[in-house]
């Protein structure tokens, strides 16, 4: 597959040739629901506690006496069914972890960034470098590209002027080439992406058996 290249004024200089065992790989729907759930599930911190009636301070006196009371026996006021008693069935500390086999990650990846590449919104740019921080700047380069609406720039390293010109821009986020992952892409219609960037992303999923 070949792409044209942009240059920062929007203009296509060159073409690259992208890997199609990268960008060319057909959509599994399944791999990519699965990976888009691990890694929401994984976000989840799990820390939500309740007490149990035997987390509760007091309670310890029978509130009042068996029989001849015409009410029902009661031996702690404690008990779930009062007010200010335990909780029965909430949540306790728990991991929502889930794993995954790195191949079926990778084949993820590959499976949505090829969609990007097939329908148009995966822009390459020869390089992306500004001297000082302007939100500006970043507004204008974007407009001189073929992107609307969210944008996802994926840069080769971190690069702290980039990111200080994006964030502050609706629908723009900036990441690193080597943390792209299958969520930042399906939440953004476009990827912006160096060559730099487009050969590491290339160099980290490519198998050894087929470089």
């Amino acid at each position: 597959m070949e792409l044209p290249v942009y240059n920062v004024d929007g203009e296509v200089v060159d073409n690259i040739k992208l890997r199609d065992d990268v960008f060319a790989v057909p959509m599994n729907t399944t791999l990519v629901h699965q990976a888009m759930l691990r890694q929401l599930a994984n976000r989840r911190v799990g820390t939500a506690q309740t007490k149990t009636r035997g987390n509760i301070s007091g309670g310890g006196r029978k509130p009042y006496r068996q029989k001849g009371t015409g009410r029902a026996r009661q031996g702690s006021t404690r008990a779930p069914h009062f007010r200010g008693g335990g909780i029965v069935f909430g949540p306790h500390p728990r991991s929502y972890g889930q794993d995954m086999p790195k191949k079926a990650r990778r084949l993820a990846i590959k499976c949505v960034l090829s969609a990007k590449a097939l329908e148009g919104h995966l822009v390459v740019l020869n390089e992306l470098q500004m001297a000082e921080p302007r939100t500006k700047e970043m507004v204008a380069l974007l407009g001189r590209l073929p992107v609307q609406r969210s944008v996802i720039i994926a840069l080769p390293q971190s690069d702290d002027i980039v990111l200080k010109s994006a964030r502050n821009i609706p629908d723009v986020e900036t990441t690193v080439a080597d943390s792209l992952s299958v969520i930042d892409v399906l939440r953004h219609e476009y990827l912006v992406v160096p060559i730099e960037a487009v050969r590491k992303i290339e160099n980290q999923l490519a198998s050894p058996a087929e470089e």
